[in-house]
């Protein structure tokens, strides 16, 4: 793996553990695709840093079990102020 890739990869992994960040809002943050990010966190993480690897994971699935929760706040705003 290149360089570039593997410092990009642990810049990704530390923002999400240290912000809690989404795969979308880390996407959005360094202007590259969810599937990138979600490609580096889950399957080239593991072979560079097995013990960042888990903690990633860990935050992943406290977004996962979260996201219903978002989407029903995001559905209530948009009624709230009338964009539909």
């Amino acid at each position: 793996m290149q360089r570039y890739m593997e410092e990009r990869i642990l810049e990704l992994a530390n923002y999400t553990i240290q912000t809690k960040a989404t795969v979308r809002e880390t996407a959005n943050k360094y202007g590259i695709s969810k599937s990138t990010v979600h490609k580096d966190l889950q399957d080239r993480l593991p072979s560079i840093n097995n013990q960042l690897y888990k903690a990633v994971c860990e935050v992943l699935m406290l977004n996962k079990s979260e996201r219903h929760i978002r989407g029903g706040m995001a559905t209530r705003n948009k009624y709230k102020h009338g964009l539909v």
